[in-house]
């Protein structure tokens, strides 16, 4: 399947912008690390940046694959948190769209791994990490032996 793809990246409204834009980390979030950690403490074993199966440019941000458990941890700049949304001033339509097709990928990616017979949790960057960890250990253990 190819990756649709939104055009030309507008450029940053300001030096400042594009600083910060460039920092943005991809992966090892601090919010991912903090998940992990209380993962790590309650005992849970687990692989990080693991690929979607059948999506290889895809990744599972924290994955339990003899559980067949996906866990995502969504920005929510990113991925259009409801709670934390906000209307973008500079280059918004680009950005909405933007913002749409990650949302899009979001549930293609959940269709993929179900499919396959996963489980996904997804968690929002504005969660406790303790809540996070407990939903998540919950869903690895529902999953059986």
């Amino acid at each position: 399947m190819t990756e649709k793809r939104l055009g030309d990246v507008p450029p940053a409204s300001s030096d400042a912008i594009r600083q910060r834009m460039s920092r943005q980390a991809k992966r090892d979030t601090e919010c991912e690390k903090a998940i992990r950690s209380q993962l790590y403490a309650a005992g849970m074993r687990y692989r990080v940046h693991y690929p979607v199966p059948g999506r290889t440019r895809r990744r599972i941000d924290i994955a339990f694959p003899a559980k067949r458990v996906a866990v995502f941890v969504d920005g929510c700049f990113w991925h259009g948190c409801p709670v934390h949304g906000h209307a973008i001033r500079s280059n918004a339509g680009w950005w909405t769209r933007k913002i749409a097709r990650n949302r899009e990928r979001d549930e293609e990616t959940d269709g993929v791994l179900r499919d396959a017979g996963w489980e996904v949790v997804r968690i929002w960057e504005h969660e406790r990490p303790e809540d996070a960890a407990n939903r998540i250990i919950r869903q690895v253990k529902a999953m059986g032996d």
